[in-house]
Formats: C-alpha cells, structure tokens, sequence
C-alpha cells in the first residue's frame, strides 16, 4: 500500500486532518487503537470564546470560531449527520467575586457576553444567589457521533487500520516511511497522550492532565443551553447531561475516583433543584502541556515527521484550525502560528 500520509490516531485531532487531508486529495490511512474512553471520546464537544476566572477570550478565538464552525457543518453534509449546533452558556456566578469579575469585564468589553438575561426563567430548576449571565454564541459539537461517522467512513472506504502503533516497526528514508506493508511520504502523530512515549516527541513539555465526568439523567431540565456553575451542564442526548469537568494534575492513574465523584455531587446538591439520577462516571487523561499551546508541525531534522497534538482541553476548537492552517501550509507555503509550530524548540 502507497499513501501520502499515515495518520496515527482517530481522535478529534486525527478526524480533522484525515478529512481534510482527503478534501484536498491526498491520499491517507489512519491507524487506531480502538478505546472506549479517550480524551477525545470524553470530552464535552463545547467551543466556549470565553474563559478563566477574568472572564478573558479564549487564545485565538475570534480567528479559530469561523474555521470551526465551516469545518464542522461541511462534515455535517459530508457524513449527512447532525454534528454542530449554534447555544449558549448561562453562567451561574458561583460567588461574589466571580459576579463582580464577569461585571468588571462587561464594562472594557462586551464581546460573547451580556448580562441581559432573566433570573426568573431558571429558578425553577436551579438554585444560585449571586446572578447569572450569558456567553453567546457558543458552539456545541457531538463529538461522539462524529468520531463514530468518520470511523465508519474510514472503514468503508479502507483507509482506517484498527491497531496499537507499534513505533519499533517504522522505518525511515530519504523523504518517505515505511510501516509494515505501508509506503507513505510522510507521518503524523495525532495520538493524543500516546505521543508522549515516541521517540520523536518524548522531550515536547508534555503534562498531562487528568478529567471526569458524570453523566447524569435529569428528565426535567430543559436542553437548549449549557449551564455552567462550578461545573458545566451539558446536554448529551435524550434527558441525559454531560457533567464536568475536573483538571487533576497529580493523579495515580487513570480511574474514575470516589473523591471527584463526591465533588461533583455535592455541588450538584446545592445548585440543582429537580431530581437527577447518575448514569455513569468515566475518566481520560488529556495531552495538555505546560505552554498550553499546541504541538504542529514537521521535525526540522525529520521532516518526514509531523505532529497534531497538545490541544488540551480545546481539541474540539483548535483541531478544525490547525488542521486546514497545515493544509494551506502544504498547499501554499503560508506559515504554521509561531506559538503552536512545533519548531519552537
């Protein structure tokens, strides 16, 4: 078999770019370790442009928000499914500084957020005493369906191998690869924290960081929005709600912990007023990284080697972006952000 590219990985990172890379007619094969829980396959699907406790745009948002939103309604034709949908957050302020800092930001600027928005609307269903606003638009992405849907294209059309990368068995030559009975031009590791132990990339400040979530059955709660106190409410699918999420840096191992299931139920205690029941409790360890800024790019020494990894928790934002910036870099030249090229270090 003779490809342009191996694409290593088919989380949101390695969906973005095999589809892209296959619009753009080259040609590819993904290989992936078929898991059930990945930070990919955990994570909320929600593209938030505002963040932190200042209440500050999310890094490049204003560019990254229309990248995302054409790349994921043309997967929505493409696949012919429903991906992507237009919401808001309403923010429940969890205390009085918070209140205050959401206030102090609406006076420098008022872009994505308003305190426009009636208290009496949600105190049916929850409890808060510090006010509420609202961030809009935000972008909702069904990751899971999506994953699936480009699995299940990739199956059909041959082009995915379902394995455990085995580095040991790739081979370097003069402007190719070789792995087993694949021929490629070049290969890109988009394998989340499994990049973590290649030998290409094990000196990238790679920290990962470990997140839960609880998903939770509350038939009365209303789907439109997404609800955000200590933790996000996120609708998921039928009367089920995505809860999360947490940011363990020091943990043991990759287990769903009682400690953060405590959490999160007691906050749900005091802040919901209708009852829920749990479904489920899952966790994933995420390749973020101490810059908090993506990995892209080709080795310099290697330049058969490429990289789309170190999204963190904002995959689902950053991985339309720098997958059709690496495009327009292979097809135009035009340069890789100096803040997320690889060749930084």
């Amino acid at each position: 078999m003779e490809v342009d590219f191996i694409i290593i990985g088919q989380g949101i990172a390695g969906t973005m770019l095999s589809y892209q890379l296959l619009q753009n007619n080259f040609s590819c094969i993904v290989i992936d370790e078929s898991r059930p829980f990945t930070a990919s396959k955990v994570a909320s699907g929600v593209i938030n442009p505002i963040t932190g406790r200042r209440f500050v745009k999310t890094w490049m948002i204003d560019d990254v928000m229309p990248i995302a939103k054409q790349q994921y309604q043309a997967l929505e034709n493409f696949l012919q499914i429903a991906i992507f949908q237009e919401t808001k957050v309403i923010d429940f302020h969890p205390t009085l500084q918070m209140q205050q800092a959401f206030n102090k930001r609406l006076i420098k600027e008022k872009d994505y957020i308003t305190d426009e928005i009636s208290s009496s609307t949600y105190q049916e269903y929850f409890n808060f005493h510090y006010g509420l606003g609202k961030i809009a638009p935000c972008y909702l992405i069904d990751i899971n369906k999506l994953l699936s849907a480009w699995k299940k294209y990739l199956i059909e059309h041959n082009i995915l191998i379902e394995e455990i990368f085995n580095e040991a068995d790739l081979v370097l030559e003069d402007n190719q690869v070789f792995y087993k009975n694949i021929k490629a031009k070049k290969i890109i590791y988009c394998n989340g924290v499994n990049a973590v132990q290649s030998k290409w990339f094990k000196q990238l400040p790679f920290a990962l960081n470990k997140g839960e979530v609880l998903f939770i059955k509350i038939p009365n709660l209303p789907t439109n929005n997404i609800y955000k106190n200590s933790f996000s409410l996120i609708h998921w699918k039928d009367d089920i709600f995505w809860l999360g999420s947490s940011y363990e840096w020091n943990f043991n191992d990759e287990l769903p912990s009682e400690e953060f299931k405590s959490k999160a139920i007691k906050a749900l205690d005091q802040w919901l007023k209708i009852p829920y029941s749990i479904i489920d409790h899952v966790a994933s360890i995420r390749p973020t990284n101490t810059e908090r800024r993506p990995f892209i790019g080709f080795l310099p020494q290697q330049p058969q080697i490429g990289i789309l990894n170190g999204l963190g928790t904002k995959g689902c934002s950053l991985a339309p972006y720098f997958a059709n910036e690496w495009i327009q870099n292979m097809l135009h030249q035009t340069p890789i952000q100096k803040e997320a090229n690889v060749n930084r270090f």
